[in-house]
């Protein structure tokens, strides 16, 4: 499975959580820290700064060899030559999404309760974004939250990548691994820490002690 999705640690952008600071310095720092998959979540942008931003980050996800995902625009990873596409529940129609893209792109999925690995087309999903673990404000459309034992119960269902967002923290980033994610998506823990990088790299010695304690 792992070679579908090899990913440990999951930027999901957000400027405003960056504090003022440079977004692209941020997001650099991170990289240098130890993320190794980037999303642009910039949903107040229109298109056209969408794709500016998108492009610039390309080529800053490129130089450090971390694909980017965009999240939910087709027309963005289309103008950008983004690496993968992510979903939500209320937004574009998965086959709509492939319909765009082709067949073979790579698109990721939240899943926001059990009955959704029912829909159809699920499983052709790149992989499963938990959302949210926990309840979180940078997320505020969503119905429930997961929890430990929603991610144990979603873990023994499916044999899809599990990439848990939402109320990440270092903290509690070895117990979800352990739970059954295989990647965490973080958000403020990163974006807006003193030391991005080191932010970063805190996740990446937590998230290695949750694997091993799952062998």
């Amino acid at each position: 499975m792992m070679s579908n999705f090899p990913y440990r640690l999951y930027l999901v952008t957000d400027e405003a959580l960056c504090l003022g600071r440079d977004f692209f310095w941020v997001i650099e720092e991170a990289l240098k820290g130890g993320v190794d998959v980037v999303q642009l979540r910039e949903k107040q942008l229109s298109t056209t700064e969408f794709i500016t931003k998108g492009m610039k980050l390309k080529a800053l996800c490129d130089r450090y060899q971390v694909p980017l995902i965009i999240n939910d625009n087709p027309d963005v990873v289309k103008a950008t030559g983004a690496d993968g596409l992510h979903i939500g529940q209320s937004d574009l129609a998965f086959d709509q999404a492939k319909k765009v893209l082709g067949d073979d792109f790579r698109i990721g999925l939240s899943l926001e309760k059990l009955s959704d690995l029912s829909q159809a087309q699920v499983e052709n999903a790149w992989y499963f974004g938990v959302s949210p673990i926990f309840s979180t404000p940078t997320k505020t459309d969503t119905a429930t939250e997961w929890g430990i034992k929603g991610l144990i119960q979603l873990r023994k269902k499916t044999s899809k990548m599990l990439v848990a967002i939402g109320g990440v923290k270092v903290e509690n980033a070895a117990d979800l691994v352990v739970a059954g994610a295989d990647c965490l998506a973080v958000v403020s823990g990163i974006c807006s820490a003193d030391s991005p990088g080191k932010a970063a790299k805190s996740f990446r010695i937590e998230i290695e002690k949750g694997l091993n304690q799952r062998l």
